[in-house]
């Protein structure tokens, strides 16, 4: 099983660190200067829970946002 949302299809996404020096020109400063980026991984918060799924019971991966809205019925 991969680190994906059963439900929304939610997963880990690629992004980049931004590092900045300096103080922001509306702060009284000569703005901000950007460093060399670095590559970032995004992980949703993905739990696994026990629900019924067609009538029958499984283990499946689902996002705490899926869990909150109601979309899934655990099975206690």
């Amino acid at each position: 099983m991969s680190r994906k949302c059963y439900f929304c299809g939610k997963g880990t996404v690629a992004g980049q660190i931004v590092p900045r020096k300096g103080q922001a020109k509306k702060k009284g400063g000569v703005g901000q200067h950007i460093g060399v980026t670095k590559k970032r991984v995004f992980k949703p918060n993905i739990v696994s829970v026990k629900a019924n799924i067609d009538g029958t019971t499984r283990t499946i991966k689902v996002c705490t946002r899926c869990l909150r809205s109601g979309k899934v019925e655990k099975v206690v």
